[in-house]
């Protein structure tokens, strides 16, 4: 691991960076976390049934000290329910692991379900600087008229939201570019980050970016060698890629990723955008973003 961190410190250095800025990565309470990898051990149809070993496996101290000797300046505790009546605990754990984690954006999360929007403005209350939200995982469509009114405060209070919408690696029954059109003609000021570039739907998603300014999205596993094997990133959208140099953003998926956190960093580096772009990318957006 300190061969590894070495590398990656080296290569924010070169590009002349204080470190990174990750806006995806996973801390939860240890029980869910471990159900969470138990479901990546048994090959569980929404990881499209893929090998998938997970690379840091470790105990969260191990985890946020791994972080911060790659240099991470800041990343997020990114948490989610699958059903009703999970979201409000969640969002109480993650306020007490920001609180005890300096470095961790206070992420909270949220669900179509009665009380969603009381929750949701507690969150906001208590200083949640990000929020999460899993439409293949939760099974849920982000236009639900329970989820509207949260969607409005979150758009009103300028927070981002990183969501999970696309069809990869399994398809569910919202997700895809349609729904999240739908929910941006409602909110068109949402600060939404689409996860994994949107795969594979990612010139669609690219699209909704061009469209409204405050989306964004982030890097997630795209690119790697596990992702293109099954989901390649179309090559004629490079361009397009390049033009939204200033709202795209660095997500890893640490520590629930099949290789080392280091090969996210080469996979954006051999697209040959250019150190600008990099520099952008890796930390310059989600620190103007964030206020760092």
């Amino acid at each position: 691991m300190g061969e590894e961190a070495g590398e990656v410190r080296r290569f924010w250095g070169r590009l002349g960076l204080p470190g990174l800025v990750d806006v995806h990565t996973h801390f939860m309470p240890e029980r869910v976390l471990r159900k969470v990898w138990d479901y990546f051990d048994a090959l569980g149809p929404l990881t499209g049934g893929l090998e998938w070993p997970i690379t840091y496996r470790k105990e969260e101290a191990e985890r946020t000290a791994l972080l911060r000797e790659f240099g991470v300046r800041a990343f997020t505790a990114l948490l989610y329910p699958h059903k009703p009546g999970m979201a409000r605990w969640l969002n109480g754990w993650a306020a007490d692991f920001a609180r005890r984690t300096p470095d961790c954006l206070h992420t909270a999360t949220l669900y179509p379900e009665p009380g969603v929007e009381e929750y949701v403005r507690e969150a906001v209350e208590a200083g949640a600087r990000v929020f999460k939200a899993h439409v293949q995982v939760g099974a849920y469509d982000p236009a639900d008229e329970l989820l509207q009114q949260a969607w409005g405060l979150l758009a009103e209070a300028r927070i981002p939201i990183v969501i999970h919408c696309g069809s990869g690696p399994a398809s569910g029954k919202h997700t895809g570019p349609e729904p999240i059109a739908q929910l941006l003609a409602r909110h068109p000021r949402l600060r939404l980050v689409v996860a994994h570039l949107g795969m594979p739907e990612c010139e669609e998603f690219l699209g909704l970016a061009e469209r409204y300014q405050e989306v964004r999205l982030d890097t997630t596993m795209a690119f790697t060698d596990f992702t293109e094997g099954f989901m390649p990133f179309p090559r004629r959208a490079l361009p397009r890629l390049a033009g939204l140099g200033d709202r795209i953003l660095l997500g890893s998926d640490f520590p629930n990723i099949p290789y080392p956190y280091v090969h996210q960093l080469h996979a954006l580096e051999r697209l040959g955008l250019g150190e600008e772009w990099l520099r952008a990318v890796c930390h310059d957006n989600a620190a103007g973003l964030f206020g760092l």
